[in-house]
């Protein structure tokens, strides 16, 4: 059959890109990170595999964020939050897998806490909880704080492209939404993903969300050679494996 494509229509006139393909349940559904997007590797990777097994798959991109409208400069981890509740609400019915990437591992146990009559279990790749107050403000320089103090934006270097805008008021809202040190009120399978050489989300920092989830069923795994975006072969053969095992 393919996948279906659409956008679901926001608040402001915004609207939301996303791709499904129907199949059996639960549900898996995507959740990518800062300034990426539905079309990434690994998506597209976990795409092909539902197809071809007949699972059910949802991908979007939040705000400001690929095929979706909006200005990322406009987006916090609240609007973030809200998109991936509608999407799951209105574009999704029945059990719920959800797998998310560095800021949408965070995404993804905000979403799992806010339905947790839905979600059941979660998989996630270098989850960046509370990165805006825990790895970002405490690394800022003072030329940084000067240009958030000055413009409200700081364009943060990067080594994937141009430099990320982040602005006063990502920062602000994203400390109203920690989880860690716990507990997280998450009581279903999760399995997380991390590189030992990641330089975006230390090991050291998913470690302590794995601590901190109120489930018992919890597996970390550490890919020592591994970096962030954990998109080598052997990297998402073992995401898929990972994700077949809620099948």
């Amino acid at each position: 059959m393919g996948e279906i494509t659409g956008y679901l229509p926001r608040p402001e006139g915004e609207r939301l890109a996303w791709r499904r393909i129907e199949g059996g349940g639960p549900t898996l559904v995507w959740l990518c990170g800062y300034r990426s997007d539905m079309a990434g590797s690994k998506a597209e990777a976990l795409a092909q595999w539902a197809e071809q097994a007949g699972r059910a798959f949802l991908r979007f991109d939040y705000f400001g964020h690929g095929a979706s409208s909006g200005d990322i400069v406009s987006g916090t981890i609240s609007r973030w939050r809200d998109d991936a509740l509608a999407v799951l609400d209105e574009l999704t019915s029945g059990d719920l897998v959800l797998v998310g990437s560095s800021m949408g591992g965070w995404i993804a146990c905000l979403a799992a806490m806010a339905r947790p009559g839905r979600v059941r279990a979660l998989t996630l790749i270098a989850p960046a909880p509370d990165f805006t107050e825990k790895l970002i403000e405490p690394a800022l320089t003072p030329e940084a704080r000067a240009a958030l103090d000055s413009a409200g934006v700081w364009l943060r270097p990067s080594p994937y492209g141009d430099p990320d805008p982040i602005s006063r008021a990502f920062l602000a809202d994203g400390a109203c939404w920690s989880i860690l040190p716990g507990p997280v009120s998450i009581n279903v399978p999760v399995r997380i993903l991390q590189g030992g050489e990641d330089d975006a989300v230390p090991w050291t920092h998913s470690l302590a969300l794995a601590q901190a989830l109120a489930s018992s069923d919890v597996v970390f795994s550490l890919i020592k050679d591994g970096d962030h975006r954990l998109s080598r072969d052997a990297d998402i053969a073992r995401l898929i494996a990972t994700v077949a095992e809620f099948a």
